[in-house]
Formats: structure tokens, sequence, C-alpha cells
């Protein structure tokens, strides 16, 4: 019998060495929990035989308990490294129409190239749905959705108006070449660019440039100029006539044009539907002896919005950024929580399932009731603490000897009674 009892010890003793062999292995593994084995004593008895008199048949390794304490938290510069600080698992799914759901606590997430936030396997993380205003509006499993980035946000406006105000040089000279040729620095004095948008929301430049034609004289003490305004190659026409005269008095204030430029329709290389411009002068525009510059400018058209960033808050809500200025509210990190996190079964890569021990998960959002807080640009490491497993693993290992060196005495006195002889 000494010999089994020894066996069962030596065999408990190889799996805890088994277990603290694993956490060490793991030490760097993000999101991974360490585990712990536990035995149990074994006793074979009868009703006839007296309590006092049992003897016990060696251990039995009861369970290996999974140690769900947080793991180190390790600071990044990835928006989309998440980390619950607290209780609380990732839920994800291998793929947006897969009903599997699995459970992890590595929140190291990336955007795979169809724009899901996918962890280092590729299995989409799953957030709660919200409206415009940013508000939850169902919180089950199964209205769950994959975070998807958007490629672009807004509606594109053309440009139907723009606004310029400038200063003209009054101290200019007439360019020596009297015909304009926008290649030509030599044929015009200034120029200025603005940027406008076709009904694509494509951006363009609308160049104006700006040519003296006459100069103040004792005679006449106005003077003119010519602007010529191009998108692109193209060339804006008014009534098809190439180019607009501007007139300044003797104190530097513009007298023409007086009213709205109402450029004819053009279209564009980037666009087939027609667009009309119409372009005003602020009333600030002046011809003094300052230097050229553009004092203000503006135009009423508009861009589709390009996704410049992700944000994610402590209370789980992914924000997205455009390079429009608008602003995206994507989804709520959905978390998950069960009564017995310890039942829960180990799938490998950090991912666990729900079993009948665990219990059913409970969802909800970070910084609520029974979920911890949800921390952006922060993984979590291993919970595996060197020196306690090298420590254990000696105890282990020590357990080991003891029990091997039972059974070599017990071995010994065995040999010792087959070499008795009468």
């Amino acid at each position: 019998m000494s010999f089994y009892t020894s066996l069962s010890g030596l065999q408990a003793s190889q799996t805890e060495m088994s277990t603290i062999s694993h956490n060490l292995a793991n030490v760097a593994t993000n999101g991974f929990k360490k585990s712990r084995t536990e035995f149990a004593d074994v006793i074979a008895s009868s009703v006839s035989q007296a309590p006092s008199q049992q003897i016990g048949s060696g251990a039995v390794v009861k369970a290996n308990r999974q140690q769900f304490s947080q793991g180190n938290l390790i600071q990044s510069s990835n928006s989309l490294d998440l980390a619950v600080s607290g209780d609380g698992f990732f839920a994800v799914k291998p793929n947006a129409e897969s009903a599997t759901v699995n459970y992890t606590r590595n929140g190291g997430f990336l955007v795979d190239s169809n724009r899901y936030v996918v962890d280092k396997q590729g299995s989409h993380l799953q957030v709660f749905p919200v409206d415009g205003s940013g508000t939850v509006v169902a919180t089950g499993v199964d209205s769950a959705l994959s975070l998807r980035l958007p490629e672009t946000s807004g509606t594109p406006v053309p440009t139907k108006a723009v606004t310029m105000t400038v200063n003209l040089n009054a101290n200019s000279a007439v360019p020596p070449t009297a015909t304009f040729d926008r290649f030509d620095p030599s044929s015009y004095n200034q120029s200025a660019q603005t940027t406008v948008y076709d009904a694509s929301g494509n951006a363009m430049t609308l160049t104006n440039y700006f040519k003296r034609i006459s100069a103040p004289t004792d005679a006449n003490a106005t003077s003119s100029w010519e602007v010529r305004s191009f998108v692109g190659d193209k060339e804006l026409t008014t009534e098809s006539a190439k180019g607009t005269t501007m007139t300044f008095d003797a104190t530097g204030k513009m007298t023409a044009p007086a009213a709205t430029i109402k450029y004819d329709e053009f279209t564009t290389a980037s666009s087939t539907d027609p667009q009309q411009i119409d372009f005003t002068f602020g009333a600030g525009t002046t011809q003094l002896s300052s230097a050229f510059n553009v004092a203000s400018r503006s135009q009423d058209g508009k861009a589709v919005g390009q996704i410049q960033g992700v944000t994610v808050d402590e209370k789980g809500m992914v924000n997205a950024s455009f390079s429009n200025g608008d602003t995206q509210v994507l989804g709520q990190v959905m978390l998950a929580n069960f009564a017995n996190p310890e039942g829960l079964r180990q799938l490998g890569s950090s991912y666990w399932s729900s079993t009948g021990i665990s219990g059913e998960a409970k969802l909800g959002s970070a910084d609520t009731n029974g979920f911890g807080k949800l921390m952006s640009g922060t993984i979590e490491g291993s919970n595996v603490d060197i020196t306690e497993e090298l420590v254990n693993l000696i105890a282990a290992q020590r357990n080991f000897q003891a029990n091997s060196k039972a059974l070599d005495t017990a071995n010994q006195i065995s040999e010792t009674i087959f070499n008795i002889r009468s």
C-alpha cells in the first residue's frame, strides 16, 4: 500500500510542478492568469473500521484553480490598448457573423484591413450600440456589435460662395508683359489661393491672379487691376468674359467691383456635376503702400471628414474624430463578469469561455456596479510573480523528493523482507 501512497504523492507533486512551470512560461503573456494546484487527501475506510485505526491512502489533485487577481498595468501609446482596472472581461467574437463569444483580459487591440477593431488573433471586440447622441440603445449579447471604425463622416457640400479681403501694394509696377500667362510670373503681380470643394467633397484650389493695369497719374488719381481666376486648370469667366477689373480711388479704397462676382458654371475633372461660384471682395479690400497680403478668406464648402483618431474613456465610450471637425460615438465597450470566474474554461491565447460552473455571463459597462474602470493606453500584463513561483517550485520539488524517498524506503523494506531466510 505504501508504494501507491508514495506514487500518488509523486504524481501530485509532478502536477504542481507542471502548473508552476506553466505559470513561469507565461510571465510575459498579456492578460494571463496564473493557476494554483490544490490537493486533497485520500482515505479508504469502512463502517467496521475504528476511526482511530484509519490510514490514509495518499493525495489527489483536487483542482487547478485559476487566480484572477489584477495583473501589472503597463502604459502604451496606443489608444486601443485597453485594460480593466477591477473586475470584468472583454467580449470578443471570431468574426462579425459568429455567434461564439469568448472572454479575455488581454486588451491589446488594433485595426484590421476591414477597419474592425480586433485583437492579435483577429477576434472582433464587442460593443453595445449607441444612437446619435451617444446613448446606449441595447445591452443584450445578441445586440452587441463588432466595433468597426467608419472611413468618413459627414456629407460633402460644394463651394458656392467665396469671400476674400486683400491689400494690393500701391507701389506695384505695371508688368512689362502685356499678355497674361499664369505660368509666367512676370505677367502678373501677385496671386492668392483658396481651397474650395466640389459636389463630391474633393478639395480644389481657387487661384486669383492680380495684374496691375494702370497706376495713378496727376491727371487721374485712380488705378486699376485685372483679376483672373482659375479652379485647377479651369479659368472662371463672367458672361463668357475672362477677367474682372478692380479699381481704387486716390485713398486706396476699392470702388469696383461693387457687387458679388457671379462666375459662370464650370465642370472640373474631379466631378461631372456643373458648379457655380460667387466671389466677393470684402469691404476691407484696399490698395495701400504696405505689402500685398490676404487679410481674410472664407468659403462655404465642406469636405467629407477622414478619420483621424479614436479615443476610449473610462466608461468605455469609443469616440472617433474626423478631419472636418466631426466626432462620432461608435459604441460602448461591452464587459462581462461571472458569479464564479474560476469556473471558466481556458481556451488558450488568454481566452476563456463560460461553463456551468462559472455561470452565465453578466453583461455591463465599465465603471458601473460589478465592473472596473476602463483604462485606455494601458495593457494588463500577467499576474504571475516570478519570486513567488520560484519559491513554490522549490517547495514542490522538495515534496517530490520526499515522496521519492518514501518510495525508496518502502522498496528497501520490501527487499529486506524478501531476503529473510528461515
